[in-house]
């Protein structure tokens, strides 16, 4: 059989990544129809259908997600040594694909990319925010950032940020209408805000740790979403409790606002880090976001 062009099989990587033809097409530089007609054409060359389209979405095929897996990490492989290059140019170049949460993209992110970006003129960073847990590899990601406790074991961790906390949270007048918990199954009992993982449409139970033991303790309330900023607002308003991260609800501590409980059984965790797959060399971009991210 022929040997198929590498862009048409990368271009077919990211319209099975993103399961879009418009944010492929975006991401590559071409139209959505150029790039629906290219892979018709490698379709028909390969001789199996590698996409299911409809008009509302497109998603790889049994045979597309297995072409999936293999072409993934030998098109980071490829993207990596090129990346590599970089490193004979007197600045790093290049694009950094990373995938996080919402949290972390718009508390710690939102503070430190604009200082890394100013540094790096040569640098992109494309940043993909997803509740849900990102295979880094088959996403085409250069590396991701989690909460440390959160990487899984095969991956290279940097810590790049402070210890971080959760408080539970609501308005004094709450607790003094409600009671204050002494232990986390007391929540039972009162209005909390439950969240909802859009990964696996679970809905998470608050984690707590005392004396080396770990708890989790589900929570029942009127309110289930993903959102910290919707959260927050509810519980402002006096009618709920939630958790919160610390550096969220510090000002509204400070202030006397909002009111923690539990606060034995919320102890520091890891913070934010960053990681990646082994490799024999970091490509320089992602070398100089490591380094920038750790000061």
């Amino acid at each position: 059989m022929a040997r198929q062009p590498l862009n048409d099989l990368a271009a077919f990587a990211a319209v099975a990544r993103s399961r879009s033809f418009t944010a492929a097409a975006a991401e590559l530089g071409v139209s959505p129809s150029a790039l629906s007609h290219a892979l018709r054409a490698l379709e028909t060359r390969l001789g199996v259908r590698l996409l299911a389209r409809s008009t509302r979405s497109v998603a790889p095929t049994e045979a597309g997600v297995a072409l999936l897996a293999r072409l993934a990490p030998a098109l980071a492989e490829i993207e990596g040594g090129l990346s590599d290059l970089a490193a004979f140019r007197d600045a790093p170049e290049g694009v950094v694909r990373i995938t996080t949460f919402h949290w972390i993209a718009s508390s710690y992110l939102a503070r430190r990319l604009p200082g890394f970006l100013a540094a790096h003129p040569g640098i992109t960073v494309q940043v993909t925010v997803d509740d849900g847990f990102q295979d880094i590899v088959a996403g085409g990601f250069d590396a991701g950032l989690r909460f440390g406790e959160d990487v899984e074991r095969d991956m290279i961790a940097v810590r790049v940020g402070p210890l971080v906390r959760h408080l539970v949270v609501a308005t004094p007048g709450y607790w003094d209408r409600h009671g204050r918990p002494g232990h986390p199954r007391d929540l039972r009992g009162h209005a909390c805000v439950a969240y909802h993982n859009l990964s696996d449409g679970s809905i998470g139970p608050w984690e707590f740790a005392r004396d080396g033991r770990d708890l989790r303790q589900r929570v029942e309330g009127r309110l289930i979403c993903n959102s910290s900023d919707l959260a927050l607002a509810l519980v402002r308003s006096g009618g709920c409790v939630s958790l919160h991260m610390e550096e969220d609800v510090a000002e509204d501590l400070a202030t006397g606002r909002l009111e923690a409980v539990l606060e034995d059984w919320t102890p520091p965790f890891a913070g934010v880090h960053l990681y990646h797959p082994s490799r024999r060399q970091t490509p320089p971009a992602l070398r100089a976001l490591i380094d920038f991210l750790r000061r």
